[in-house]
């Protein structure tokens, strides 16, 4: 017998005469939050990100703006409107940013949920450039992770992200770009 097969026997043994006991599961699955493109903005700014909310007729705009002079990573099923007239095709080792759209956004967190859909790269793609412009529509803002989590696909590669890459040393210093974007930049579209 293997330690491992004791191990077990002992507990099957020990919980042998055990009353069965319901685990209920009735988790929070939402939450009331009377504003989520609000709330999730705010928390996305507490995260040292740069928000920017705009109606969706002036997000082309913004996005060219924000690109301009940059050699951006632009995703395969990006909105042709939100390329900001960056040619894509930028190689990942030369690239200064990418620009991607997301699958849901979670207000009570401040968080962007990426599962490689049409216009969000792959997680190189958003992980290794030093700067990140997310552009987020605002249907895609829920306010829970339970109701993220409803809305994504558990098969996907998922990346979430709650603000630019960070870390703290033992010292509590915090170090921006260690394991993704040193900037990361948000439109929300409303």
């Amino acid at each position: 017998m293997s330690a491992r097969e004791e191990i077990l026997g002992r507990i099957r043994r020990a919980v042998r005469d055990a009353p069965e006991v319901e685990i209920p599961r009735d988790y929070r699955t939402s939450v009331p939050v009377d504003d989520p493109v609000g709330l999730f903005t705010e928390r996305v700014d507490d995260y040292r990100a740069v928000v920017h909310v705009l109606p969706a007729a002036e997000v082309p705009a913004k996005v060219a703006e924000l690109v301009r002079g940059r050699r951006m990573i632009v995703p395969d099923g990006l909105p042709d409107e939100w390329t900001g007239g960056a040619a894509g095709g930028a190689e990942l080792s030369g690239a200064d940013g990418v620009v991607t759209g997301c699958a849901v956004a979670i207000a009570e967190t401040g968080t962007i949920v990426l599962d490689a859909g049409p216009g969000q790269g792959t997680r190189a793609q958003t992980l290794v450039p030093d700067y990140h412009l997310c552009v987020v529509r605002a249907d895609q803002v829920v306010a829970s992770v339970p109701e993220a989590v409803a809305r994504l696909d558990p098969v996907r590669p998922l990346t979430w992200i709650s603000g630019p890459s960070a870390t703290s040393d033992i010292e509590l210093n915090r170090v921006e770009g260690v394991h993704g974007p040193r900037t990361l930049e948000v439109i929300v579209s409303i």
